[in-house]
């Protein structure tokens, strides 16, 4: 085989042992024309289960996992501003601390992570605050691991000693400066806020805000006691000061910078001639109103559920201390109960994010690579009619004034109901619409029209940066040295919008598919976006063959989308880097045909083999490989053969291990990759063959 050769000329070292195991037996026998129905059915089986999940507005989703700390934050909230926990709610949000606690009493920043003194010390505070006794088993043994840890609670991080500060359990001179006239800064400053990534701006919006006006709740008794059990030594004789920078080993992924503790430094120095001069007073005072203005605007704007439930929660605490009484207060708490989830098995929770468009569109797209998606036509009719009321139709009023990019034309990442989409989730939605149309299960009357199209092309485009990639949300607005400014500690990568693999990968499907159906759509701005686009893509390929990721686990993730890409520019099968590419695919196989990646790589942004091989990632290396290698390529077989006997009786196949992350530490598990993915990986074999 031709590509094969080729493959070998590249990498001249056989990545599988050569034995003849029963498993590569019985996929060179998988692939027997008499076998190809009974893959058919495993993805029969697969479709099945799938429709089952579809909600009955046409959408899917499945939860995004993150951790139990936005839930202590939210019953935090709760407290603060007076709002009952039902009993038979306090019950489930119990279930769900017990049901995330690590084997050492602890709670960490994901399901796979050690514990975390940040997590642990809130989730600590928010079952005491719902009830349950310093002695009860959950809180004591929580109270123990951080009471062993060098530091204690006093070397929990920055966003840790903030969060206590609000509620009287930490003061605020042991907290690293965040004043609120930074948003007062001329708009041309390299350092004025609106240069940030939009979650890290938002976030340090109301710390900024609450900081600045020392906004601190009392927990009355309960916060007596808290001080007690939280602390070695009596309260009152802390010197919170000299702990400012006191960090946990165990929660610390960036060290801050020399750069950034000369600023905490001239900040902390601010924050004294503020207190004594009238004038920085009323700078002061200037700054919260202004900055409280922005948050109003932020929660009218995203339908008060937030950028994200940690904004959500931020933003109701800055309305709730400046008013009690503003009726944006209680539509506020209702948006922050949006992000809630809700099952037996995990309890009540606040999911990491809603993935409602962004789901429907690869589920669609696994549908639509069958070689006939005509037994599927009433999901993608339904999936489809979903897609088209989710696109965003308008402008954001005086959206520009408040620092934010336009978002007619984009897909958010959840419903469209707070406004912010994302130049993936609006790609993958593009492709998935034009997918339908190329196979003709959408009837031309019910197709979006070429003008609605034109707009998420060009709301995609508009994401671009200058070295060709794209970004998130906005394109990069601040210079990568603000990194070195990174306050967070616990979180890498978050100061700017960078250059993406996985959206840069995803712009250039959409674009290509657009550029297929309708040529003449903005063919002055599609053309060379896509060149560009691919131009990066190839100088981020790394010696080895693979791409680093950014929000998929991680190198065999953003391999598969740097792959499908180039692939639907036109590049050939025998395009060298794409060899290069299926080269390290090959060689990262696992000796039962699947793949596994494993966490632990995004820290170190190496690739770490997993012990199992993974459904997710499995499907990620099939749809990269099947564009190189073709459908009769060995490793291709042996990853087929893998994924059908891992399937399940139900269809599924297992969850398996955390397969997102964001900023470098925090891993996600998005619960429908392993329903989808699949589907898709088989789908495209079944096609190609």
């Amino acid at each position: 085989m031709k590509q094969k050769a080729s493959l070998e000329s590249i990498n001249p070292c056989d990545p599988t042992d050569g034995s003849s195991t029963d498993a590569t037996s019985e996929l060179k026998s998988g692939m027997a024309p008499d076998l190809v129905p009974a893959i058919a059915r495993c993805v029969e089986r697969a479709c099945d289960r799938l429709r089952g999940l579809q909600h009955a507005d046409g959408s899917f989703e499945g939860e995004v996992v993150w951790c139990p700390m936005i839930l202590a934050q939210y019953v935090i909230l709760c407290r603060v501003v007076g709002r009952p926990i039902v009993a038979a709610a306090r019950e489930r949000i119990v279930l769900h601390f017990r049901v995330t606690r690590r084997p050492d009493g602890g709670w960490g920043l994901h399901a796979e992570s050690g514990s975390y003194v940040y997590v642990t010390t809130l989730t600590y505070v928010a079952l005491r605050i719902l009830g349950l006794s310093a002695d009860a088993p959950l809180a004591a043994s929580a109270r123990n691991w951080l009471q062993a840890q060098p530091g204690g609670v006093l070397s929990i991080p920055s966003w840790g000693k903030f969060w206590l500060a609000l509620i009287g359990l930490y003061s605020f001179r042991g907290i690293n400066p965040c004043p609120p006239e930074l948003f007062l800064l001329p708009k041309w400053s390299p350092v004025h806020p609106n240069h940030l990534y939009c979650h890290t701006r938002y976030i340090y919006l109301v710390m900024c805000h609450l900081y600045g006006g020392r906004f601190c709740s009392d927990l009355g008794r309960l916060g007596a006691e808290l001080k007690e059990e939280l602390y070695p030594v009596p309260y009152g004789t802390i010197d919170f000061a000299r702990h400012r920078g006191d960090i946990a080993q165990t929660d610390l992924y960036v060290a801050p910078s020399r750069t950034l503790r000369f600023a905490w430094g001239a900040m902390a120095f601010y924050e004294q001639l503020q207190e004594r001069w009238a004038p920085l007073r009323r700078l002061r005072a200037r700054a919260l109103a202004h900055s409280l203005r922005r948050i109003r605007f932020e929660q009218q704007t995203t339908r008060f559920q937030g950028l994200s439930p940690v904004n959500g929660i931020l933003n109701t605490l800055a309305l709730w201390a400046h008013d009690a009484s503003d009726p944006m207060v209680e539509h506020s708490l209702a948006g922050v109960e949006s992000w809630q989830w809700n099952d037996a098995q995990e309890g009540l929770r606040i999911a990491g994010a809603r993935s409602t468009s962004w789901d429907t569109a690869f589920a669609m797209l696994a549908v639509l690579a069958a070689p006939s998606a005509t037994p599927q036509r009433a999901l993608l009719r339904e999936a489809y009619a979903f897609l088209a009321r989710a696109q965003e139709a308008s402008e954001l009023p005086d959206g520009h004034r408040e620092g934010r990019d336009g978002i007619l034309g984009g897909w958010c990442f959840s419903d469209g109901r707070h406004r912010w989409p994302v130049s993936d989730c609006a790609a993958e939605a593009l492709s998935a619409l034009l997918a339908a149309h190329a196979t003709g299960v959408i009837d031309a009357p019910e197709r979006m029209e070429p003008v609605r199209l034109a707009a998420a092309a060009k709301f995609i485009i508009d994401r671009q940066n200058d070295d060709g990639g794209f970004g998130t949300y906005e394109r990069r607005r601040g210079r990568r040295w603000l990194e070195r400014l990174n306050p967070s500690e616990m979180f890498g990568n978050c100061m700017t919008e960078l250059s993406y693999v996985e959206c840069t990968a995803s712009a250039v499907i959409a674009l290509c598919r657009l550029r297929e159906q309708h040529p003449d759509c903005l063919r002055e701005l599609v053309g060379p976006a896509i060149v560009r686009a691919c131009a990066l893509l190839r100088q981020r390929q790394r010696a080895d063959g693979s791409y680093p990721g950014f929000w998929g686990i991680n190198f065999t993730y953003a391999t598969c989308f740097a792959v499908l890409a180039l692939r639907a520019a036109g590049a050939s099968a025998e395009d060298r880097p794409l060899l290069r590419a299926a080269a390290w695919l090959v060689s990262k196989q696992k000796p039962d045909g699947g793949w596994g990646e494993h966490y632990s790589g995004c820290l170190t942004d190496t690739y770490v083999e997993h012990a199992e091989s993974q459904a997710t990632m499995t499907s990620w290396a099939l749809l990269a490989l099947i564009e190189i290698l073709g459908p009769e390529a060995e490793a291709v077989k042996r990853g087929v053969g893998w994924l059908c006997r891992s399937q399940k009786s139900d269809g599924s196949w297992p969850e398996g291990a955390v397969n997102g992350v964001f900023f470098g530490a925090a891993m996600l598990t998005y619960r429908l990759y392993p329903a989808y993915f699949p589907i898709w990986a088989l789908n495209r074999y079944l096609a190609m063959r």
